[in-house]
């Protein structure tokens, strides 16, 4: 049974680099990233880990630190999408080794689809820049896809950051509410809680039937109540796509929790007014969650 934590757990601390960027960072501490993220550079991975990024200066090396740390004996190949960045994003990639492909079309899921189109794994994982994971998160999720061929497709639970000292309890509430809402969902709308920054599938299922390609594209920020707010999304389109070959499997997994950043609920106005405009949203779909509908 999945409990959402309480407190933050004692391997993403090393990694979240409290007030500070990139540039404070000393030579030992910039050569230890690097060391731990020469180990996912395969030539012939059986695992790719595509993390699109735009303008993430201030966040990417963090997400990078901690897959630095990954606990796997697997060949891996971790690529990282720049999409238009405009800030020190690319010269961070560059100082630290990782591999880059470069979107010039603006918007996440083009960066997906790019990442999708040229990783060479037969496992896709998908990460985010502001997102930490788990020493042993690729082994986990890409277990289910390697057992089972009915399972074409897997998510994980998350937990948020939060920004200030003692207002993790808020987010754990939070995130048990979400916890059932995420099990309604699985009955008939499953493909809802395929989030980008902790799924993973079989990449030749994913190319064949459609990959990330939607109809309106949104922005990295995507914030809910804002204007230019897009609902379809290219990672629950992706879900869809994948249930037409298989089945998606959730994983309970505390390996494969991973901790992101609470910024766009915190852009909404605060956790209070994101819960606010969740529980309106989510009341008015229950029914389609319980009985489902066209996609």
């Amino acid at each position: 049974m999945y409990v959402a934590p309480f407190s933050l757990p004692g391997w993403l601390k090393p990694h979240q680099y409290i007030n500070r960027s990139f540039s404070d960072l000393n030579i030992n501490e910039v050569n230890a990233i690097k060391t731990g993220l020469s180990k996912l550079q395969s030539s012939e991975p059986e695992i790719s880990i595509i993390i699109p990024a735009w303008n993430e200066e201030n966040n990417i090396f963090r997400t990078l630190s901690s897959l630095s740390a990954s606990e796997t004996d697997k060949k891996v190949e971790l690529i990282v999408v720049n999409n238009n960045s405009t800030d020190e994003t690319q010269k961070i990639l560059d100082e630290l080794g990782i591999k880059s492909l470069f979107q010039p079309q603006q918007g996440i899921t083009y960066a997906r689809q790019v990442g999708l189109e040229n990783a060479k794994g037969k496992y896709h994982l998908c990460a985010d820049s502001d997102t930490f994971y788990p020493p042993k998160w690729i082994d986990t999720m890409v277990k289910p896809l390697e057992d089972s061929e009915k399972i074409v497709g897997v998510y994980a639970r998350y937990a948020f950051i939060p920004e200030r000292e003692g207002e993790r309890f808020f987010f754990w509430v939070y995130e048990r509410l979400a916890g059932i809402i995420i099990r309604l969902r699985k009955r008939k709308r499953e493909h809802i809680n395929f989030l980008g920054f902790n799924m993973g599938f079989k990449t030749a299922v994913g190319l064949e039937n459609g990959g990330f390609k939607v109809k309106n594209v949104r922005k990295f920020d995507n914030i809910l109540g804002s204007d230019d707010y897009v609902d379809e999304s290219e990672d629950g389109r992706m879900a869809v796509n994948l249930m037409k070959s298989g089945d998606l499997h959730l994983i309970i997994d505390t390996n494969a929790r991973v901790f992101t950043s609470s910024r766009r609920l915190l852009a909404e106005g605060g956790i209070l007014k994101a819960f606010n405009h969740r529980f309106k949203l989510h009341t008015k779909r229950l029914s389609e969650y319980l009985n489902g509908n066209k996609i």
